[in-house]
């Protein structure tokens, strides 16, 4: 805990709103009186939205930040509190630093000054991710190139040996050597083509969640898709074949963790300032395929972006690597959070000004 003298905060909190760090205002009930822009970016909603609203809508239930707030109250004393996590208004966690130091200005009666450390420990996981996974993704390439050829042999020898057969009973073994060469010719070619040339194109990124919804509602018709997109995004420039393929692994697998019984949310908002393979891009297009459905399991919950890695029983993993590619290729990133009821996958890809 820290002390520091009382402050005041003039009216209307102007300076507040050139503030880089998220800053909330609220009164003696712990209803919320102002948030900056700072704010309104890092908890994806409006301040409109939030005024008059108990702070509890914004940050969630919280015991260690409520007791601190109740105590900055009584006590008048300002209080810091490190790597605390919250619950914003879109039921995604959070992990923030947060100071509150106690004001007089009109209503408000405290400050908070919130700074986000996700974005920090964000970069460091997707560099450690993008290290293993160009890796994985390299042993395996190496691998198929290796399998592919002796498949071709094998294919052809099984095709040779059914001609010579005179027993067309046993035809029906040759055809299942055939049949899954065939199938693991297939998975090797996918395997080596997820790094095709990218053809970009201006598009609408909501035409390309529609279509995908429609794919997944002819394949999973019992499933209930639910749609929250912010119809004032911007046109993105990117390949439109690469990011359904992209954005239905995703929601197929999705579909599939919820046995064909469920529902699933497809978000979109924008996203400022972000971060993005050590790169700072002023806007990014965030997209979410959120489902209510078991969660991911714990134990492979850091490695289902890899070649070959499923929770399913007969998935071949590769659904969510072949996105994770496609949405690399557009130097985005795909991140996820998981618990039973909820998993949410967050697909971020910059906006960039087109010349």
């Amino acid at each position: 805990m820290t002390y520091r003298p009382q402050t005041t905060v003039p009216e209307p909190f102007a300076g507040l709103d050139l503030l880089s760090s998220a800053v909330v205002l609220v009164d003696a009930r712990l209803v919320i009186r102002y948030l900056n822009p700072s704010a309104e970016n890092l908890f994806a909603i409006s301040q409109r939205k939030l005024l008059g609203q108990p702070l509890q809508s914004l940050l969630g239930e919280s015991p260690a930040l409520g007791n601190a707030l109740e105590n900055a109250l009584r006590t008048n004393w300002s209080y810091t509190g490190q790597d605390l996590k919250v619950r914003g208004p879109g039921g995604g966690e959070i992990n923030i630093d947060c100071t509150v130091s106690p004001i007089d200005a009109n209503d408000a009666r405290l400050l908070l000054e919130l700074r986000p450390i996700d974005a920090q420990l964000r970069v460091a996981r997707e560099e450690q991710l993008l290290y293993q996974q160009q890796a994985s993704r390299e042993l395996i390439r190496n691998l198929a190139h290796e399998i592919k050829n002796p498949l071709g042999g094998i294919r052809g020898s099984a095709q040779l040996l059914q001609r010579e057969l005179s027993d067309p009973q046993l035809h029906e073994y040759t055809e299942v050597i055939i049949a899954e060469a065939d199938r693991l010719q297939d998975l090797m070619h996918r395997l080596l083509t997820s790094h095709g040339m990218v053809r970009p194109a201006v598009l609408n990124i909501h035409d390309v969640l529609e279509r995908v919804r429609r794919l997944i509602l002819a394949e999973f018709p019992a499933i209930i898709i639910s749609r929250d997109y912010d119809t004032s995004l911007p046109e993105l420039t990117a390949d439109r074949e690469q990011l359904i393929q992209a954005i239905l692994n995703i929601t197929r697998n999705a579909a599939q963790a919820l046995e064909g019984k469920g529902e699933i949310r497809l978000r979109s908002r924008i996203a400022r300032q972000v971060t993005l393979a050590k790169r700072r891009f002023r806007m990014a297009l965030e997209l979410q395929v959120i489902d209510d459905g078991p969660g991911i399991p714990e134990e492979i919950r850091d490695k289902i972006f890899y070649p070959l890695v499923s929770g399913r029983d007969g998935g071949s993993g590769l659904g969510l690597s072949l996105a994770q590619s496609f949405i690399e290729r557009h130097q985005g990133m795909i991140d996820v959070s998981s618990q039973p009821g909820r998993t949410c996958f967050t697909v971020l890809i910059p906006i960039t000004r087109r010349t």
